[in-house]
């Protein structure tokens, strides 16, 4: 089983906006994920998974926080395991004023 390292970024819009999909024949550990307020205001966040083996289930890992003007949120505190297929996805309350960052192993 090979074991990659791997980053994935997305400047969040006021839609849904895909962060990172795990790719088919492999499982992902998320081991760090962080969303960046560039902007001088406030800014709400959504963050959630979709579960790809089950009808793209959605799971909310937070709604509507709000990440102060300039500054950074930790939304994964924990490790995050998706299987492939599963996407990472979120949005702000302003386009573009959030950048979400993500770190991940990925096993193939």
């Amino acid at each position: 089983m090979a074991e990659t390292f791997v980053n994935a970024k997305a400047v969040l819009l006021n839609t849904d906006t895909t962060i990172y999909t795990c790719p088919a024949a492999t499982k992902a550990i998320v081991i760090g994920c962080q969303v960046a307020n560039i902007d001088s205001s406030a800014v709400n966040l959504q963050i959630w998974w979709t579960d790809a083996s089950d009808t793209d289930a959605i799971t909310h890992l937070g709604y509507d926080i709000p990440v102060s003007p300039s500054s950074a949120y930790e939304p994964i505190s924990g490790k995050l395991v998706l299987e492939a297929g599963d996407v990472l996805k979120g949005l702000g309350s302003v386009a573009s004023d959030l950048e979400a960052t993500v770190s991940i192993l990925e096993l193939s």
